[in-house]
């Protein structure tokens, strides 16, 4: 019996270690077999992966990025999604939330509903239950304050805090949210009610009535009572914004911000110093006001200083020689001698500050600018060196286009013929293969396994509410790093946010010092995007215009944006005016049609080649024109046009119209060589990227 026992115990000990070794060894081998599936993946791996993959994580991967791929059958969603909604992990709250949303889009509300209610009963904590507690909130009210609380950034709570006209909550975590002002306006009004805000209250209101540029409705809204220093900076730099009489109160507010507090060289009192400073012929009286400890402390005053002859510029770099004010008063002040032709005065200028301690689109301005003052000077091999450099540390731009010319290399192809090929691709992004598909490395996990499955907007609306203290660019809190600002605008990119995202990722570039090759890299690509592909292929080939010049205006004018309208009434992603669009078009057309990309970009593109033949494809002159106008256009030409057109460039007497000239011929560059190698290491520690 007992020699019966011990061979049975041997048996189911030696049953146990096999089927444990049998486990490991499968577990190794999905390991060995498993396959990161991205929206890179074709069709077929995905469906091969779906239909045979051993691990059931990766039949879920497979089935949501065919779900989410799969825009034109909500049926064929709803069966990949069956069943997929299994376990804790955060995935699983992304298939109920998918489930959801298809089962809304097919009319089936019961099942939506049942969908909806597991997700906020299972993941009431993750941003993807914020949509399913905005439906269900609507019949339940208790849920309105879950969802108010739990996510007060994510959009869905925005939308409901407007519905319901949270005007607090709305001041403090999105002011700019469609629909936001209107109730933030009507809590300002309330004066006598119960319901009245307070006056800690009316200083969080007036804030956000400022962030939206209404700097009179926000001392309207305080109802006489003195502005707190974070309230008082926010109104008055939208003060300044607006007319003279709102400058001036602007102005005294600020003033007297920096003598109210106890340390006037806090972080408020260097911004209200930094806004008093703007201009480029400050007021001396204005900053005579100003505290004398901001004023020893405060860079920007101190450049002020040197415009009004007050202090040596050389002192200010020597001190605050990586401050954007610096920065600045360096390309000032060489502008001024390149424009009058004193060319040692310019070098000199250009070398006040080293280029290492310049972002890089600033250090490629300076080095440009270096090069032709050498060149000016006889320094021909010199300046050689400047531009050849420049075009092997830089991405491609209006700076490297001219160091390209300068060295005898442009290749810039004649503009009024079509060049790019026809492509049927409808509005998806044509970007460069560098440009597909790459993985999000934020510090999210959630927000990169959303963006790893095609999940862009949850991926967005994740990361929104996660971070939505840091994405305001107005806060004086610590500014994000330049990762951290990179995923903002491609996550912005990835959803169709142009408008936003660009501009996120131009701040960022303007504020990156000492980057890697692969950070300047990727930033270059980030800020030249392709969407509306058909659109703009159509448009060139039907008008004979570069695409790429049309891609070029585009992205200046209105950060390929459709609904944009400008303060003059420009519309649509060439910003056309309605009575230029009529002449193009031989009839009146109404805002639908002029926001619609296709026949905006159709007539911008006739416009341009119009422009291109007045001018005999001159790019200067056309491009100057688009913004001025042909008349104010012709009346600037010179034989420098053709000797020194950067120098013809600096001397448009329109600031817009000079700085446009300059974007949109840098934009023309970048879209024509999209397919260069990625730049050298600008410094030696950088290399090894």
């Amino acid at each position: 019996m007992t020699e019966r026992t011990s061979r049975g115990l041997l048996l189911l000990g030696g049953t146990v270690i096999g089927s444990v070794g049998l486990i490991l060894a499968g577990q190794q081998l999905l390991r060995h077999q498993h396959t990161v599936l991205t929206p890179a993946a074709s069709e077929a791996v995905l469906w091969k992966n779906y239909r045979w993959s051993w691990d059931p994580g990766q039949r879920r991967e497979a089935a949501l990025l065919l779900a989410t791929a799969d825009q034109d059958s909500q049926r064929r969603r709803q069966r990949l999604l069956q069943g997929q909604a299994w376990g804790s992990a955060p995935i699983a709250a992304a298939v109920l939330q998918q489930q959801a949303s298809t089962a809304s889009q097919l009319g089936d509300l019961d099942r939506a509903k049942s969908r909806w209610q597991a997700l906020v009963l299972l993941f009431p904590d993750s941003p993807l239950s914020a949509d399913a507690a905005y439906h269900l909130s609507r019949t339940n009210p208790d849920l309105t304050q879950h969802l108010l609380k739990q996510h007060p950034a994510h959009p869905a709570s925005l939308e409901r805090a407007v519905e319901t006209k949270q005007a607090l909550h709305l001041a403090r975590w999105g002011p700019g949210h469609h629909g936001a002002g209107g109730v933030i306006r009507e809590a300002c009004l309330l004066s006598t009610t119960a319901a009245a805000p307070s006056n800690d209250e009316r200083q969080l209101l007036a804030r956000a009535l400022a962030t939206l540029g209404d700097g009179q409705a926000s001392l309207d809204c305080l109802q006489g009572a003195p502005p707190q220093p974070a309230t008082a900076l926010s109104i008055g730099r939208a003060l300044l914004q607006g007319t003279q009489e709102q400058r001036s109160k602007g102005e005294r507010l600020l003033v007297a911000l920096t003598h109210s507090s106890a340390n006037p060289v806090g972080a408020t009192g260097l911004e209200a110093a930094r806004l008093l400073s703007e201009p480029l012929y400050p007021e001396a009286t204005l900053l005579a006001q100003l505290p004398q400890s901001l004023r020893d402390q405060s860079a920007d005053i101190a450049t002020a200083e040197v415009r009004l002859g007050k202090r040596k510029a050389a002192s200010v770099f020597q001190r605050w020689p990586k401050h954007p004010a610096s920065w600045q008063l360096q390309w000032d002040l060489a502008r001024a001698e390149l424009l009058a032709g004193r060319w040692q005065q310019a070098e000199g200028w250009l070398q006040a500050l080293a280029t290492t301690v310049l972002p890089e689109p600033l250090a490629a301005r300076q080095r440009f600018w270096l090069g032709l003052s050498l060149a000016k000077q006889g320094r021909a091999a010199e300046a050689k060196r400047q531009w050849q450099t420049l075009l092997k540390q830089h991405p491609p731009g209006y700076y490297t286009w001219r160091a390209s010319a300068r060295l005898g290399q442009d290749t810039l192809p004649g503009l009024n013929q079509p060049a790019e090929v026809k492509l049927n691709s409808g509005d998806r992004d044509t970007s460069p293969p560098s440009l597909k598909w790459r993985p999000l490395k934020s510090d999210d996990a959630l927000v990169n396994n959303l963006w790893r499955l095609g999940m862009m907007k949850e991926a967005w609306e994740s990361w929104r509410s996660r971070h939505a203290s840091r994405l305001d660019p107005t806060s004086l809190s610590p500014a994000p790093d330049h990762t951290e600002m990179i995923t903002t605008g491609r996550l912005r990119l990835a959803v169709g946010d142009h408008w936003g995202g660009l501009d996120t990722l131009w701040r960022t570039s303007l504020r990156l010092v000492g980057e890697s090759c692969n950070t300047r890299w990727t930033l270059h690509h980030l800020q030249h995007p392709r969407p509306f592909a058909a659109v703009f292929a159509a448009a060139a080939h039907e008008e004979n215009v570069h695409e790429a010049l049309l891609r070029a205006i585009a992205k200046q004018e209105s950060r390929y944006s459709p609904g944009v309208r400008s303060v003059v009434g420009a519309q649509g992603l060439m910003q056309l005016m309605p009575s230029t669009a009529t002449e193009l078009a031989g009839r009146k057309l109404n805002d639908k049609e002029l926001k619609d990309p296709k026949a905006n970009s159709r007539l911008g593109a006739r416009y341009l080649g119009q422009l291109l033949d007045q001018w005999q494809g001159n790019p200067w002159l056309t491009v100057a024109s688009y913004n001025a106008g042909p008349g104010a256009a012709g009346g600037w030409r010179s034989d420098e046009l053709e000797q020194d057109p950067e120098l013809w460039s600096e001397r448009i007497p329109y600031p817009e119209t000079r700085i446009y000239t300059k974007k949109v011929l840098g934009n023309l560059w970048a879209y024509l060589q999209s397919n260069q190698a990625p730049c050298a290491p600008r410094h030696a520690d950088s290399a090894n990227d």
